[in-house]
Order: C-alpha cells, then structure tokens, then sequence
C-alpha cells in the first residue's frame, strides 16, 4: 500500500510527539512506531530534565557543567541554544499536561541534582518523569486531528534517489528523503510511506550491547537507515555506560537506578562496604558518568566480581519511599528493602551520544530528512552527556526542526486554524509518484530463527567485551575481524529471505557496531567516554 502526508515521523516518544504536535496545524501527520506507541527510551527515562528555571540557578551554570561533562569537544554555540530556550520547552510541556512535581503539592518546580550539576535544575515526576512526560505528550497527539499514530509499523529504509535507480554514494551531492519503506509486523507487508519533510526520532543502539537499560526495540533503526542511505554520521565512539544499573542478571532490559538517588545522597561502595570514589575523582559518586562508569568497572575487575553497591540508606525511609517509588518497589520484588539494605549495581550501555549529524535546525544532510532525539548528534553532548540533557536537547530540536520544516512543507501557502483542523494537505511532487514499491520477488521465508538470535547474541557479547566501557587497539581489532563474518552471513541470510522483524533489527545492529568500531578505531585521544589502553597518557 502507498500512503501520502505531509510529515512523516518514525518514532514516538518525546522527540517525535513533540515534533508532531507543532507542525499538525499545518499538515497531514503520520507517526509510525515499531511497537506499541507508549513503549520507547522515554518512558524508561526515571531522572528528568535539565533546565535553569529560578534565578538561583543560571543559564551560564548550565552552560559549564554542560561543557566540563562534554570533556571538551561540545559544541559551545548549540550548547548556549540549547539551554537557553530550556525554560520556554518546559512551559509548552506543560501545557500539553505534563505534570512536574512541584514543592508542597504547588508552586515552584521540586528539583532534584545529579552527576556533573553544579545546582538543583532537574525537573521530574518522582523518579518515573519520562514516563509521565509520554503520558501527557501522547495524549495530547492522539487528541490531534490531523495526528494519525500506526502502531506495529516497522521503518526498514529512507527511499532516497537510489530506489530511483540512481547510484548514490556518500559523496552524492543532494541526496533527497523521499519518505520510508515500513514493514507492517501483523500482516509483514512493506507498504511505501511518502511525505514531503521525515523525521527519524528512533532513539538509541542500546542493544547492540548485551547488558543495557534500554528497551529491547532500541536497536539503531535510525542510524542504521541514514548509513545505508549514505547520510552524514558522527561521534558514535561515544557510548554512555549509565553507572548504575540493578545487578539481576536474569532481567532485560536492565533496571536503571536513577542518577537522582545519588543526587540525593546515596553512596558507591564495594564489595565490602567501603567507599572507593574518593580514589578517582573529588566530585565523589557525583562525578560525571563517564568517569564514575570506568571507576566502577575498574573496581570490579580488581575485586573479580561482577556487582558493587549503591548504599541509599543515609538517605531516610520516608525520602526513599516517597521521592524513589519505583525503585523501591522493583528493588523490593527481588527481595531488596533499599531503606535497609544496600543495592548491588553494575554499569549498563545506557545513551548514545552520536549518531546522525543534523544542523542547529535538526536537518540531517539529506535534503527532507530531520532527525531529534537520541538518533541524532546535535553537538551538545560531546565526548559524554550531562545527565538530563537528552530530554531537554530532544524536545530542543524537536521545537527547531519542526519550525524549520514548516517552512518547508508551506512555502507561504498553509491554510490553518487555531484547532489545526482545517490544515491543507498539497499533493506531493512528481518525484514521488515515480518511487516503485518494495519489490520482495523471489524472497523465501527463513524458519531458521536461530540463525538470527544466536548471531544477535554472539555480537551482543562481542561488542560488550571488546567495545565496552575500556578499549584497546586489539580488542577493536577483534571485534572488527568477527563483525565482518556476522556481517557477510547475515547479508546473505537477507538477500534471499523475505524481511522480518528480527532480521531487520540484526542488520540494524550489525550496522551501529560497525560505526561504533569504526569511529573508536579513528579516535587517537581518550576524551569523554572513549577510553583506550593504548592511549593512556
């Protein structure tokens, strides 16, 4: 089937509902979610977001830690931007019904800090905020008109010239997005997708690790389309080990225990109940995550076990039950009274902070094609992300790329009321009517299921060992040498088969630790989370 709207969206957490709801007055809008539409990195995100709302906080506060957190390599003038406009994208949540708590019940924002701020500037709903924040955005989106969310619709690949019949490589100049090609996972029909301007807000890669706090569908969808599409890339090296995850081995994705917690007081100690930050850093547990990651990892390759702990008991029964409700209760369903006892933790693959390379208004470099949200590579986080900054730069660039793609899409010529309901949809150019549909002719369905899960496995296992939090020459090396034969089998497995789900998501896979290889590999300086032996000073 071929579908026509104005703006297409992939992906429907903060970045994508944001985005939707802005440009919706001015067009025919079609979110499409690989999963239900509630599910995504959002809703697991537990902490909040960063932005200087009182006069005893500053913007230029902000700015530093930002920079410090970054190690250097932050792009200052997105950085100002970004933080700058915070306070104006935490009122629009606001509106559209998203509740922050507030000290008393009412009035001033309740803020939380965390590693690397210098000042209380977290806004949450207990320690449950991204959830609470895809509450309120998805309900004001479905309450849109001109909104249409398709569930279960899986984005396999951006229709550039090259489905045109054109040779196009990364050195094309002008390449165009088209729209999406998008397997329907109930029927397994690839429909055709067109839209004058797409936006890809398909979060992270989380799951080319074998441990991570991510949802199981983030597995790179986004980056890995642009990369087949020949877009611009960046600074992918940079993945983020969030320090603190749950130890319950048996568990997927793994439970995050929010950075607030230790914001709030709560201590890193070994195995023996001792306190071992002071040994790497004066900032203590609140170091940035980078650095409190690879202090955890190296105590644990010392002591040859495989969790520590967070000891949150200073901080009070009431605080804990009241202020940390979820992880209260996820921790006591496996037998832990964190009141009491000590919570056993271990670093997890948590945020990428690369990925596609988009402008100050969220354009990537092929013409039509934004991108918002943890798929994107904004320049704000540099070498490490300063905790609650993803939420904050995804509704950030939502807001910009949404403006910019407005003017794209109207050209002067948007008809629109103040519901949104009388909005014109114009007919797409001839460009478009010239895209073939996917063409499946000869593909066989593949029983072996095997195949695909054993090999997501090995390369989960691969990446983790070799491409972790502590790099070396060889270690890239290895996992290189054994990327390149899952590659060549998986490609084979796919140009005979017809595409499923967990096929596609290998691919996917393969592709985002290929770049992760690959840009760790050209990177010859330890900055932020990129971490080698050999390259130790």
């Amino acid at each position: 089937m071929r579908h026509e709207v104005d703006f297409l969206v992939v992906g429907s957490g903060i970045a994508g509902l944001s985005f939707a709801l802005k440009v919706a007055p001015y067009g025919k809008v079609c979110i499409l979610t690989k999963g239900d539409a509630s599910e995504g990195s959002t809703r697991y995100a537990q902490g909040g977001i960063a932005a200087v709302m009182y006069d005893s906080d500053s913007f230029d506060k902000h700015i530093q830690d930002t920079l410090v957190a970054g190690d250097g390599i932050c792009d200052r003038a997105v950085v100002e931007m970004t933080i700058r406009e915070a306070p104006d994208r935490i009122r629009e949540l606001v509106q559209y019904g998203v509740n922050f708590d507030r000290e008393g019940g009412g009035g001033r924002f309740d803020l939380h800090r965390e590693g690397g701020h210098s000042e209380f500037r977290i806004l949450h709903h207990k320690d449950n905020t991204g959830e609470e924040i895809e509450r309120g955005l998805l309900e004001a989106a479905r309450r849109h008109p001109n909104i249409e969310i398709k569930e279960r619709q899986f984005a396999i690949d951006i229709i550039t010239q090259h489905h045109l019949g054109q040779r196009v490589t990364k050195h094309t100049p002008d390449i165009e997005c088209y729209g999406v090609y998008a397997l329907d996972c109930d029927t397994n029909r690839i429909d055709t997708y067109l839209a004058r301007v797409t936006l890809l807000a398909t979060g992270g890669m989380g799951n080319v690790y074998s441990t991570t706090t991510t949802p199981v569908i983030s597995t790179g969808d986004g980056v890995a389309m642009v990369h087949r599409a020949r877009g611009v890339l960046s600074d992918l090296e940079f993945m983020q080990f969030h320090p603190t995850s749950l130890y319950n081995p048996a568990e997927k994705p793994a439970f995050l225990i929010t950075e607030a917690m230790r914001g709030a007081g709560a201590i890193l100690k070994d195995r023996e109940g001792k306190e071992f930050m002071q040994k790497y850093d004066k900032r203590l547990s609140l170091a940035p995550r980078d650095i409190v990651a690879r202090a955890i990892d190296n105590e644990m390759k010392i002591s040859g076990k495989d969790y520590l702990y967070l000891d949150a008991r200073g901080i009070g029964r009431k605080h804990l039950i009241e202020g940390f409700p979820t992880i209260y209760a996820k921790c006591l369903s496996i037998g832990i009274d964190i009141t009491r006892d000590m919570i056993p933790i271990r670093p997890a693959a948590h945020y990428q902070c690369g990925g596609i390379k988009v402008d100050r208004n969220g354009e990537s470099s092929i013409h039509h094609l934004y991108a918002a949200g943890e798929c994107s590579c904004t320049g704000l986080h540099g070498g490490n992300r300063l905790a609650s900054n993803s939420l904050l730069e995804a509704v950030v660039y939502a807001h910009n790329a949404a403006q910019s793609a407005i003017a794209q899409v109207c050209s002067g010529e948007c008809v629109v009321d103040s519901t949104g309901s009388n909005a014109t949809h114009y007919p797409l150019s001839t460009i478009h009517s010239k895209i073939p549909d996917w063409n499946a002719e000869g593909m066989v369905l593949n029983e072996e299921m095997v195949l695909i899960t054993q090999t997501k496995k090995e390369l989960q296992e691969i990446m983790w060992n070799y491409v972790g939090i502590v790099r070396s020459d060889l270690r890239l090396q290895r996992a290189f040498d054994r990327l390149n034969l899952i590659f060549r089998e998986t490609e084979d497995l796919y140009n005979r088969s017809v595409l499923t789900e967990p096929l596609s998501e290998l691919r996917n896979l393969i592709a985002c630790a290929y770049l992760i290889i690959k840009m760790a590999r050209a990177r010859r300086e330890n900055v932020g989370l990129h971490y080698s032996l050999d390259l130790v000073k």
